[in-house]
């Protein structure tokens, strides 16, 4: 990213440290607002002469946030280089337990991301939440950070509380471009989320054509299904993905594979009111004489939900 400094020079701010603090005096407390207010703007020259004057490094705000991670996020790439040079925590935590690097990895920033791994940053330590600098990269579909992030050690199999890795979280926003760095680093295509789901799963859930195309050609399991038995081919019909279920169809997904309710992909279809699903699935051999679990057919939902068009549908002699 192009650095604010090609634009401004930062402005020199102990003043509205001092309005923000009511009073201007020049406590340790003091020093650490004027430091933290300082990097945000990445005013290098102030900083050091508040370092001098004896402001704490690590000093953090009342959310765990330091300097650093200020510099951080407002991409201060001199800010971040003056501060480790000082002594700053490199790996500090919030009370939320972001780190400097995840911070990096949340704004994109490659170049502090680097120097802050060759400072001695933990690749693998994550947040509350269970994310890591590795899984937020993917999130946000930064390729240079995530190909950094594996060169350097981190662990594609990882996965958050949710039990969601960086392929998963590549897959829900689709980006495509992730999928073959991940692999080849060990992600495990068949990994399962907390809810059961595959990466495959999620992107079919997502509507991620283009995803659940490179998740497919990787060798994806088309019918593998999550905890309460659908399916990928069963999650895009309920969202109406034609052409990503037509892509599952072309590429072996079982029509009749029915989830934990007996509930078929033209099921959820006439159920959710995407009739133009219904031509495609029976075209690739969905039976709409199979039975829910409550012992309803395709036809018996449509007639329950009113669903002319698709009575109109499943009547033409399919």
């Amino acid at each position: 990213m192009t650095s604010n400094r090609t634009r401004r020079r930062a402005p020199r701010i102990p003043l509205l440290a001092a309005l923000l603090l009511g009073a201007g005096g020049t406590g340790a407390a003091d020093l650490a607002t004027e430091l933290r207010l300082n990097a945000m703007v990445g005013d290098t020259e102030t900083m050091a002469e508040l370092l001098d004057r004896g402001a704490p490094v690590d000093a953090a705000n009342a959310f765990g946030k330091t300097a650093l991670m200020f510099a951080v996020e407002a991409d201060e790439l001199e800010t971040v280089a003056l501060l480790l040079t000082r002594g700053a925590t490199v790996n500090a935590r919030t009370v939320a337990g972001c780190t400097p690097l995840t911070f990096a990895a949340e704004g994109g920033h490659i170049g502090i991301s680097a120097l802050l791994i060759a400072r001695g940053a933990h690749v693998h330590d994550r947040t509350r939440a269970g994310w890591d600098a590795l899984m937020i990269a993917a999130r946000h579909g930064i390729l240079e950070m995530v190909e950094q992030l594996l060169f350097r050690g981190a662990d594609p199999k990882a996965a958050d509380r949710d039990g969601r890795t960086a392929l998963m979280q590549a897959a829900e926003r689709g980006h495509v471009a992730l999928v073959a760095p991940l692999l080849g680093a060990g992600a495990e295509l068949e990994s399962r989320d907390r809810d059961g789901a595959t990466a495959l799963l999620i992107a079919a859930d997502r509507g991620q054509l283009a995803m659940a195309r490179a998740l497919l050609e990787a060798g994806a399991e088309v019918n593998a299904r999550d905890a309460l038995g659908a399916t990928a081919l069963i999650l895009a019909a309920s969202q109406g993905h034609h052409e990503l279920a037509r892509l599952l169809l072309e590429q072996g997904a079982n029509p009749n594979l029915q989830d934990s309710d007996g509930t078929t992909a033209l099921m959820e279809a006439i159920s959710t009111d995407h009739n133009a699903l219904i031509d495609l699935l029976i075209d690739y051999r969905a039976n709409p004489a199979l039975e829910d679990a409550q012992g309803r057919t395709a036809a018996d939902r449509a007639r329950q939900l009113d669903n002319r068009e698709a009575i109109e549908l499943l009547a033409r002699g399919h």
